[in-house]
């Protein structure tokens, strides 16, 4: 009995030759091959259109997310500048938290969040908690890395599975901004904090003004 054939060797010769199938023609039209979702035979170039129709699909697919991608980020920078503009025409410290709190309810749907100011000695911070966030470099998603935030959330708490703590910077650190949500998918380790970052920057840049 002789030795089976190695099918990259078949593959790899008839990469080399790509005139096989003019020498052979009749072979195009007698060859068979099982389709992709079922059990039937069908010939070769049934079988390169559906692989290109196949292509397709995936193709649409990407490009529908990419669309996606685009519209939703699209949102979210309208929202960030109609929260700037906001932010920059608040007189002072209250009215710049009465309007940061509107548009995190209303415009980015987070009913959860709580702030603490530096300079401002009815929001008291330990100096452990201080240190922690002047170290770090940029928001943090997912579980609450802060355990003395918890209690900022007062009862709510306990309801909340997922965080973003947000440090708050002007020309030095000046605060921390922690969102909560009672769904454990809305911020997560992986996500982007583009905005994030530049939510707290914004802030961060207003409180120092108004200092």
């Amino acid at each position: 009995m002789n030795d089976p054939v190695d099918a990259n060797l078949i593959a790899a010769y008839l990469s080399a030759h790509p005139d096989f199938f003019n020498q052979f023609p009749d072979l195009l039209t007698s060859l068979s091959i099982t389709h992709p979702h079922g059990t039937h035979a069908i010939s070769i170039t049934e079988r390169q259109v559906l692989s290109m129709r196949d292509k397709v699909h995936l193709l649409e697919g990407k490009l529908a997310e990419l669309i996606h991608f685009g519209e939703e980020n699209d949102s979210i920078s309208e929202k960030m500048h109609k929260l700037a503009v906001d932010i920059i025409s608040a007189r002072d410290i209250n009215g710049l938290l009465a309007v940061l709190n509107l548009h995190l309810r209303e415009g980015f749907a987070v009913p959860h969040h709580a702030i603490r100011i530096w300079n401002i000695p009815e929001q008291p911070v330990s100096d452990g908690l201080k240190n922690e966030v002047d170290t770090q470099m940029h928001p943090s998603c997912g579980a609450l890395r802060h355990e003395e935030a918890f209690a900022w959330f007062g009862e709510a708490a306990a309801h909340l599975k997922s965080f973003a703590a947000i440090p708050l910077r002007g020309e030095h650190t000046v605060g921390l901004l922690v969102l909560g949500s009672e769904d454990q998918n809305r911020f997560y380790p992986e996500m982007g904090t583009l905005y994030l970052d530049r939510l707290g920057q914004l802030i961060g840049a207003a409180l120092t003004r108004m200092a």
